[in-house]
């Protein structure tokens, strides 16, 4: 078939973005996630910090081995896609993504987490679904799928603020801090946190979803927004949390910050955090 022009459309059948999502959401569920090993153990500080680097090198070991998952909070899972402009599917992904939850979820055990109506007597969807799926139409011949499998705890996290335009820097790191100081115990520390800037309530939210997609250790390509994730970075962690709240060890993994342009009467900010098990994780088509 023809695109307009711009060459051959490449068609991609939905077994095959299925099978590929199960793979991910399998490994996500029941490997460590070598990133975090790396930041969490890589030093220790005290007593609780190294007996719990071992208990978490043990229950890697026993998940791997033994297909369990590495938590019992298994999540809910969230997909950001990015679709090629030249691209086919063979159905809705939003349909193919779904069906790979539910197998996956239905063949290991993974606990089904997921209940409907939201209000009043619930019940379970006793597969896991529904997901939550993000489409983007982007330059290319091909499909990117990143996942994400969220906790109930670090999702309670969640925060928006509206500042007023005039806000400083130093006031958003203020309402930040004394956010993750009260709550951040609760929610499996070290933390991952992601941050969004401006554009309008709903869309400071998504960043900072999205800002949990980036790689620990990496900085913002901006000058000024990598030296504001360095600054909380370092500001954060002097609140001593540490690993699972004992105190000692990294409070938080690391601080990824995304901004956009925003109106010039409002100036929303928002924070999402990660449990430290940050299950992220890629495959394209």
């Amino acid at each position: 078939m023809g695109g307009r022009g711009d060459g051959i459309m490449r068609s991609i059948r939905a077994a095959d973005l299925e099978k590929k999502v199960y793979r991910l959401l399998k490994e996500l569920n029941l490997r460590f996630n070598p990133q975090v090993m790396e930041r969490l153990c890589g030093s220790v500080e005290g007593e609780y910090h190294q007996y719990f680097c071992e208990l978490f090198r043990k229950n890697a070991e026993i998940a791997a081995r033994a297909s369990l998952p590495l938590c019992q909070d298994t999540g809910f899972v969230e997909f950001y896609v990015e679709v090629g402009r030249n691209v086919v599917l063979e159905e809705p992904v939003f349909k193919t993504l779904n069906r790979a939850v539910s197998n996956v979820y239905m063949e290991f055990p993974f606990r089904y987490s997921m209940v409907d109506p939201p209000l009043g007597p619930s019940k379970n969807t006793k597969d896991n679904t529904p997901t939550f799926v993000h489409v983007e139409l982007t330059e290319g011949e091909g499909v990117s799928i990143t996942a994400h499998v969220k906790g109930g705890g670090s999702e309670n996290l969640t925060a928006l603020w509206m500042f007023l335009p005039t806000a400083s820097e130093e006031e958003i790191n203020n309402a930040i801090e004394d956010h993750i100081r009260s709550k951040g115990g609760r929610s499996c520390p070290p933390l991952h946190v992601g941050i969004g800037v401006g554009g309008s309530a709903d869309t400071a939210l998504f960043m900072a979803k999205r800002a949990l997609l980036r790689n620990l250790g990496e900085r913002s390509p901006i000058p000024f927004v990598a030296r504001w994730e360095e600054k909380l970075f370092f500001r954060l962690n002097k609140l001593k949390i540490g690993v699972q709240g004992f105190g000692e060890g990294p409070t938080v993994l690391d601080v990824h910050i995304l901004t956009q342009p925003r109106h010039i009467a409002v100036l929303p900010v928002a924070v999402a955090v990660d449990c430290f098990l940050c299950r992220v994780g890629r495959v394209s088509l």
